[in-house]
């Protein structure tokens, strides 16, 4: 039987509770919700990439994507994705920014991905992602 291992990149801050950003367990890696936060500032607290859903969104995928890259997976490897809007009015900009996104990482096959609207997030954040990935090794 394999260990669970947390992975926690870099570029991430240590959670503020007890979790972990992204876990891996034989070839299971669930990736925790992620948001729009810059990379980790040693002593800062976490900064929004800025006020906008492209500026959020964008920095949200590079943390999703930085988690399965510790954790030894890519895009690829993701089975299902699910997003998490504070405004129904961002329908169709995050479709717009996820289809973008995902042209451009070339996947053989999407993710299957539902969104949803989720009015818990801190203040100023505009979108959440979380991601299961399944490896082949």
């Amino acid at each position: 039987m394999s260990e669970k291992t947390a992975l926690t990149p870099a570029t991430h801050t240590t959670p503020p509770a007890k979790f972990s950003h992204g876990v891996r367990k034989g070839n299971i890696l669930q990736v925790a919700g992620q948001v729009g936060f810059l990379p980790a500032v040693e002593g800062q607290p976490p900064t929004p990439a800025g006020p906008t859903l492209r500026e959020q969104t964008l920095q949200t995928f590079a943390n999703v994507k930085a988690i399965l890259e510790e954790g030894g997976a890519t895009w690829d490897d993701v089975m299902m994705m699910r997003v998490y809007l504070t405004d129904t009015d961002h329908f169709a900009e995050m479709n717009a920014l996820y289809n973008q996104y995902f042209e451009e990482q070339d996947l053989k096959a999407p993710p299957a991905a539902r969104t949803t609207v989720y009015v818990g997030l801190p203040k100023g954040l505009l979108i959440e992602i979380d991601a299961l990935a399944v490896l082949d090794r």
